[in-house]
Parts: C-alpha cells; sequence; structure tokens
C-alpha cells in the first residue's frame, strides 16, 4: 500500500497527522462551543478514548459557525470567549486543538492558541483567507469544496505554500448531489493524496443534508457515518477522519442531525484501527 507510506509525514513536532507514530488521526468535537464544560467533558473522553485505542487524537470545535443556514441559528460564543474556552481546553486536556476560521483577520488570533486552522469548504478559494492562514505558520486543513475537483485543491494547497508555509492537510466533505444531498467518491481521496499533503474524510459533514430538516435546519443520515469511515480508511489514503460528535445529537446547538453520538465514538475507532492493522499486513 504505498499511499499509506506517502501520507506518513510530520505537520509539526507535536502533531503527527501523517506521521509514523500513530497508525491515525482523529479529529471529534462537538460542531460549535455550546459551553466550556461541554468541550472539556468532550475533550477529556476523547483523550481516554485514544489512550485505549493508540490514535492521535486532536479536539475540534467553532468559536463562531458563520455559515449557519437561518440568521437566527445559534453561531457561538464568538472570537474572543471561542479563543479562551479553546486555549482552556488545550491546556486541561493536553490535546492539539483545530478550530475553523471565516474570515482573513480571524487567522492571526486564532493561530496563537489552536493548533491547526481549518478553512471552511465554502471558503477554499478564497485566496485572502487562504493566505492569512498560511502566514501563521500553524497547520491548516483546508475542506474541498462540495463543487471542487480534488485535483484542482492543489491550487488552494498552492496559496498557502506562497506564504513558505508548507503543513498544508486536504479534507473530503463529499461532493453536492442534486439540491441537499451529498455523495463520496472515494476515488478522491486517492487523487488529493496524489498531490503529496495528508489527506483528511469528514466523516459527519459527509452525511450532511443542508435544510434537509426544514425551517432552515440541516439534516443528515448519521447511520452512514461508519460505513463511510471504513471505506475512507480502506483506501489506504487517510491520514485523518473527521467526526463531529456529541453526548446527545438530538439536543445540539448545530449539526444535531450530522453528528455521532458520543457513546459510539470509541467502537468506530477501533474498528478503523482494525482496518489500518490490516492494510500493513497486506502490505507486508
Amino acid at each position: 500500500m504505498e499511499l499509506l507510506t506517502l501520507q506518513r509525514r510530520s505537520l509539526t513536532n507535536s502533531i503527527d497527522i501523517g506521521g509514523e507514530f500513530y497508525p491515525l488521526a482523529i479529529i471529534a468535537g462537538p460542531c460549535v462551543i455550546e459551553s466550556e464544560d461541554l468541550c472539556l467533558y468532550i475533550a477529556e473522553e476523547l483523550a481516554m478514548i485514544a489512550t485505549r485505542t493508540g490514535v492521535l487524537p486532536v479536539f475540534k470545535a467553532s468559536f463562531d459557525k458563520a455559515n449557519r443556514t437561518s440568521v437566527t441559528s445559534f453561531r457561538g460564543p464568538g472570537l474572543e470567549e471561542g479563543l479562551r474556552i479553546l486555549e482552556n481546553v488545550r491546556k486541561n486536556s493536553g490535546l492539539p486543538v483545530t478550530t475553523d476560521i471565516h474570515l482573513p483577520e480571524q487567522a492571526a488570533p486564532a493561530g496563537e492558541v489552536v493548533d491547526i486552522l481549518q478553512i471552511p469548504a465554502f471558503l477554499c478559494r478564497q485566496t485572502d483567507i487562504l493566505v492569512a492562514a498560511g502566514k501563521t505558520g500553524k497547520a491548516v486543513n483546508v475542506k474541498k469544496g462540495q463543487f471542487v475537483a480534488p485535483e484542482d485543491m492543489r491550487f488552494a494547497a498552492d496559496k498557502i505554500a506562497s506564504t513558505g508555509n508548507g503543513k498544508i492537510m486536504l479534507t473530503e466533505r463529499g461532493a453536492s448531489f442534486g439540491y441537499r444531498d451529498l455523495v463520496v467518491d472515494m476515488r478522491s481521496l486517492v487523487q488529493l493524496a496524489d498531490l503529496g499533503f495528508p489527506v483528511v474524510f469528514d466523516a459527519t459533514h459527509s452525511v450532511q443534508k443542508m435544510g434537509g430538516q426544514g425551517g432552515g435546519v440541516s439534516g443528515g443520515t448519521p447511520r452512514f457515518i461508519g460505513p463511510l469511515s471504513r471505506a475512507a480508511v480502506a483506501t489506504g489514503a487517510v491520514s485523518a477522519v473527521f467526526i463531529e460528535t456529541h453526548p446527545d445529537p438530538a439536543h445540539a446547538l448545530s449539526d444535531g442531525g450530522n453528528m455521532l453520538p458520543l457513546s459510539e465514538l470509541e467502537p468506530l475507532i477501533k474498528s478503523l484501527v482494525r482496518i489500518i492493522e490490516s492494510l500493513k499486513v497486506d502490505a507486508s
């Protein structure tokens, strides 16, 4: 499995996504920062799961969801308070932390707190935000737009690399299929890996149905999170899996319809690790 070997590279000394020391990285957390207590609880659970499964854990939560369907939807605590909470999560859990940014001017302050800056799929072609993220020197994870061909993500990577920052990750989150559905083309993962950067599979946004619950609320089909994650890892092209998770998705304040219940996270991770180990056996 040459692709599996290709992706074994380290972004930083502390974040070994695609590196040699972990079979897989798991980027997990709630969609949005609902409260500091919730973030600390999920981070602690993720840390314990990682210890038991041997994966590299990265905590994820958004301080502002600027791309909510409805203007009345909960967006989060905002930049200042959100970064304070993320800094506290990082300090208390010991986990690397990532969050998304929606404006170029958010890159610098977020880069002072988090380990990985995430660029939302809708913004993956926006030059100013990509360059601003690159200038922080932090790892930058760019989500492939639902409207972008995988091979064209090299141009997004080039914009970040133009700043001298080569710590780039590319995420597959499905392609638009009709008005409210997404489909994951597993070939895309291999094509993204061919660009030479660690590849992330976003398992939960890939099952999202934008506005699918009506009334300006997105829905999803979470029963496909496990099958799609296992299929993605089995390609040998994936270095990390992104999973939004919550103790009670039905009452989550954002993206509850496509999140994985926290109680199901560890069994899924264990199945992914078994696939990774089987790929190593096949390669030998």
